[in-house]
């Protein structure tokens, strides 16, 4: 436990001594709503390098936070990565140009396959109505 502490005060004096490389970012705005009685609430901020984050959300109808949102922020090209998102009882469900999409099918599916599929959805029907 000495060690640690020794450690992290060794740490902190070199850290004060180093130049500090990348300074701070200014926030241009920021807001925060704090949750009202029917758990509301909300923020925002935007930074001075671009940085932009939006939130809002209130309790959803199973006892979770349902929330929707936006965030940006600039890529090393110049371009802005930007990505909207909700999250609910389904999960967090963000959409962006930069997500990656899966790829087609390589080949169309053989007739034997999809027949066996559909006589599987009908036997399941089946044993259903049965019950």
């Amino acid at each position: 436990m000495k060690i640690a502490v020794v450690l992290a005060l060794l740490a902190l004096a070199v850290a004060d001594k180093m130049p500090l490389t990348n300074p701070p970012v200014a926030i241009l705005r920021s807001s925060q709503v704090n949750p009202d009685e029917n758990g509301a609430h909300s923020s925002d901020f935007e930074a001075e390098n671009g940085i932009v984050f939006q939130m809002s959300g209130a309790e959803g109808d199973e006892g979770g936070a349902n929330m929707v949102g936006y965030f940006a922020y600039p890529q090393e090209d110049g371009s802005l990565a930007e990505v909207k998102f909700v999250a609910n009882e389904n999960g967090y469900q963000p959409e962006s140009s930069l997500l990656p999409v899966a790829p087609a099918f390589p080949h169309p599916i053989p007739q034997f396959v999809l027949d066996q599929i559909e006589f599987a959805r009908l036997e399941d029907e089946r044993k259903a109505l049965e019950a």
